[in-house]
């Protein structure tokens, strides 16, 4: 079913799951769309971004934002066309990235909105590395990760948008870069078109040895968005004087109880003390927000200089979103996942 003049999709959260997320979780309904009110425009969405983020808000757990309630509409990063504006800053037609979430229109006062212009050339990337996971991969890095020329840089998850653009940065800065990928189509992807040293898949059955292979001079900076056995494998090879930015750990966001094995806290925390590692969590709107102009004029330049290699992963139609955030949460993603909800015209 294609985007419609008159109707308005919605993805709702019908239920919290309990483990990985089931289509059950999810239910589309079909409503009017909505008229804007004085000082109110209307939003049709054209892209939606998928990011591992909302596995965390269909849980009712205390995290760093609310979660969404059963029966509401699940939250997302869009980019949007202004189709009627009774708000005197913005016009119909133009383009603006929002927070609209998983339907086809929303109204919105202008609050939180960045105008992208009336014709952006790549509107879907202010979702991706012009967005929120570019934002997070340079702030991380550079703010908590302090890279310096001839460190070594390893970088989880190194073909995703976050991974994919911290292990770049870490290039320009002079690192040596190792990337931790699933398979080897992503690891040639790592090293022959984002300019990685060397990636280690972590399907291998000797990964940490490969790992240990791959750092000989030991780890002075990991960029932490798994977590798992893959921080299991870094965590000896950690130099004293490293640097951990976390921000995120897809490989338990499913997790319904603690890992299996012995307990590894004390571990962790001797190797912290010892080697006095800053191990640092952050989430980026909250601590850097005021710092997105820096951001945005810095990557900006990059990516228009060539510095800087994004891939996307498009699916098309808006009926498709819960089984693309569940295989994205599988780690099936080759890129930014996104949403092609509509074309540009109806």
């Amino acid at each position: 079913m294609s985007q419609s003049s008159t109707q308005n999709r919605q993805w709702l959260l019908a239920s919290r799951p309990h483990g990985a997320p089931t289509t059950d979780n999810f239910r589309l309904e079909t409503t009017s769309i909505p008229e804007p009110a004085d000082g109110q425009l209307l939003l049709r969405t054209i892209w939606l971004s998928l990011d591992p983020y909302m596995r965390g808000r269909m849980s009712d757990a205390p995290s760093y934002s609310p979660p969404v309630e059963i029966g509401a509409v699940m939250v997302g990063g869009t980019v949007s066309r202004v189709e009627k504006s009774n708000h005197p800053d913005y016009q119909p037609g133009e383009w603006v990235l929002g927070y609209s979430g998983w339907q086809d229109y929303d109204v919105s006062d202008g609050s939180g909105l960045v105008k992208l212009g009336t014709d952006p050339e790549h509107p879907s990337w202010s979702l991706g590395v012009l967005g929120m996971p570019g934002f997070t991969a340079y702030m991380g890095l550079l703010d908590i990760g302090q890279p310096k020329s001839g460190e070594t840089l390893v970088v989880a998850a190194a073909t995703g948008p976050v991974g994919a653009t911290v292990g770049q940065i870490g290039k320009l800065k002079g690192c040596r870069v190792v990337g931790v990928a699933g398979g080897a189509e992503k690891c040639r992807h790592a090293v022959e078109v984002l300019g990685f040293d060397q990636c280690v898949d972590h399907h291998a059955g000797d990964f940490a040895e490969q790992l240990k292979q791959a750092c000989p001079q030991g780890i002075d900076i990991y960029y932490e968005n798994v977590g798992g056995k893959v921080f299991d494998a870094v965590l000896p090879l950690l130099n004293t004087a490293a640097r951990v930015p976390v921000c995120g750990l897809v490989s338990g966001y499913n997790a319904t109880d603690l890992p299996p094995g012995p307990d590894r806290l004390g571990l962790l925390m001797g190797t912290i003390l010892k080697k006095r590692i800053r191990m640092q969590g952050f989430i980026i709107n909250q601590d850097y927000g005021y710092r997105i102009a820096e951001f945005q004029q810095e990557m900006g330049r990059w990516v228009q200089e060539g510095k800087i290699h994004y891939r996307e992963q498009v699916t098309d139609e808006l009926e498709n979103a819960p089984q693309a955030l569940i295989g994205l949460l599988e780690g099936k993603n080759f890129g930014k996942v996104v949403i092609r909800v509509a074309n540009n015209n109806l």
